[in-house]
């Protein structure tokens, strides 16, 4: 990336950040409500176009200018996961998505009209297990009929519009495991009326999750992405973008939690002197910085070579266990470091703790990459 416009881009967002301050996150979390003055903001600046080639009305730019949106909105005390799956799942309609689904759906997603904030994959039995899923599009010549059950599936209750990974061949008619999986991109405002539930998941973590039903969900055939069958792989671009982003928006936490950190111990005063002189306060926020420093630099290297449509499993695998464990180790370090006032909810900090946390479990969880880096290293063949 050009250093110049990266550096615009950081600007830009801290300026747009400013305008709303860990006040405006603090009242969305007491009232569980959706940032819809920020996201509007967002789209409206550019922001949430940015991997939308021009063409389409976005800025063409790549998956790290990306990051570093969600990065910055991060490190302000904001909570990117409001609006990230925009930028994610573009890893699969880019990719794989038809001409008819590009032009008509990216020049609305990137004017603000329509929002693409889901992705379907996650059911109750199968878990991480995403080759075991039930949900079920049967082809019925001009259209598909969808039956199932998904959960723990963010931002449906504020999105137009939605990528679904479904079977259209049962598990025990296909070769492979990972065979037989297709993906669609959804209306849900069709969907909504159209046997489609949404269910609302009160969490820990201000999140808008929900679980959906499909009763008898009737979707044209053009809403397929790409050829039947091949879901599995699409999805595999876009849960590569997805660990990266989600890895620069931890980057972004682990920054907020050390500044915060490192600006209490410079001012909390004991005994006349400030904690940060104390190697007990110094030597924990050092550590953190090191670690952050380190996940920041393998998830710059991801970004890099997704951009360059360069195989990059093993570094989005990578920077995503490194800089979800560097947010969550920076969140624990900064709470001590606070003392009391860490649980206190006008510092924000508790706030942070809960949103990065949800990172060491999903949406992909640690054991399921530490799997996929234990094969490669080892050299095992793959459980998938």
């Amino acid at each position: 990336m050009n250093t110049d416009l990266e550096r615009d881009v950081r600007i830009s967002v801290r300026r747009l950040c400013a305008d709303f301050p860990c006040s405006y996150w603090r009242e969305l979390d007491d009232s569980r409500a959706y940032p819809q003055e920020f996201v509007s903001r967002l789209v409206g600046d550019g922001f949430l176009s940015v991997l939308i080639p021009e063409q389409y009305g976005g800025a063409g730019l790549g998956l790290s200018t990306a990051g570093i949106v969600l990065e910055e909105i991060a490190r302000s005390g904001g909570h990117p996961g409001a609006c990230h799956a925009q930028m994610y799942t573009m890893g699969v309609l880019l990719r794989h998505g038809s001409a008819m689904q590009k032009s008509h759906y990216l020049p609305q997603i990137a004017d603000g009209s329509l929002r693409l904030q889901v992705f379907a994959v996650t059911e109750p039995a199968a878990g991480t297990d995403t080759m075991s899923i039930r949900t079920f599009a049967e082809d019925r010549g001009d259209s598909y009929v969808i039956n199932g059950h998904k959960i723990w599936i963010s931002r449906a209750e504020h999105s137009d519009l939605m990528i679904l990974l479904a079977r259209t061949t049962p598990l025990d008619k296909v070769a492979t495991k990972t065979g037989g999986l297709s993906a669609f991109l959804i209306d849900l405002r069709e969907a909504r009326d159209n046997g489609l539930t949404i269910r609302p998941i009160e969490t820990m973590m201000n999140h808008h999750t929900t679980e959906l039903f499909f009763d008898d969900v009737v979707i044209p055939k053009n809403t397929l992405i790409g050829e039947p069958g091949r879901g599995f792989h699409y999805m595999l671009d876009g849960m590569n973008a997805e660990r990266i982003l989600i890895a620069y928006e931890c980057v972004g936490d682990a920054k907020f939690f050390i500044d915060r950190a490192r600006d209490y111990a410079c001012e909390r005063r004991v005994f006349g002197r400030p904690i940060a002189i104390n190697q007990g306060i110094q030597f924990p926020i050092a550590r953190e910085h090191a670690r952050m420093r380190a996940a920041e630099l393998m998830t710059i290297e991801a970004a890099r070579k997704f951009d360059l449509s360069e195989p990059c499993g093993e570094e989005a695998n990578l920077c995503k266990l490194l800089a979800s464990e560097s947010s969550w180790s920076a969140a624990d370090v900064c709470v001590q470091t606070h003392g009391g006032y860490g649980f206190a909810r006008e510092f924000d900090i508790e706030r942070k703790f809960r949103e990065t946390r949800l990172y060491q479990v999903a949406p992909i969880s640690t054991n399921l990459i530490l799997s996929y880096v234990g094969e490669h290293v080892l050299g095992m063949p793959r459980s998938y």
